[in-house]
């Protein structure tokens, strides 16, 4: 049996044989994009890895802040980032078909960074709960944001 390929994976072994595993792809889509274009980027990778594997989890392209410039040499020049699409996608595939989906993300020119990390179903399906319950919690107020005496009455009064 063959050491963790990834700590984070709570403890779990994996043989290194050609039995499927779980993997998360995790991809940052060119800000410039199109919305049509985000989503055709997307449709592309997704299908890739539902023709090499079996889906497990997804989360769609939403524009973020990058933590920090991502740049990038491209024939006309160098281009920064500092926003991006992001998407990911988990799936089971065997380590063959998973060196074709990397392959083919790494030939997407409208990826611009991408990681493959291995993981589980358990965590994948995790990462989707986290999502959605990210999404229902309100966005946290700025200080100095004053809050009207009726809003915080209803919401005192739901709690009670």
């Amino acid at each position: 049996m063959a050491k963790n390929l990834d700590e984070s994976v709570q403890g779990e072994e994996f043989e290194m044989d050609s039995g499927p595993r779980v993997y998360e792809l995790g991809f940052h889509l060119d800000p410039e994009l199109p919305t049509e274009e985000v989503k055709k980027a997307y449709q592309a990778v997704r299908g890739t890895v539902t023709g090499k594997g079996t889906l497990v989890a997804e989360g769609e392209p939403e524009q973020i802040q990058l933590a920090y410039t991502i740049s990038r040499q491209e024939t006309t020049g160098r281009r920064d980032f500092t926003t991006a699409h992001f998407a990911w996608i988990a799936y089971e595939a065997t380590p063959s078909d998973h060196t074709e989906i990397i392959a083919a993300a790494g030939a997407e020119k409208r990826i611009i960074r991408f990681i493959d990390v291995v993981t589980t179903k358990d965590a994948a399906r995790h990462a989707v709960e986290m999502r959605e319950l990210a999404a229902k919690t309100p966005a946290p107020r700025e200080e100095g944001t004053e809050v009207a005496s009726t809003e915080l009455d209803t919401a005192l009064e739901s709690v009670i």
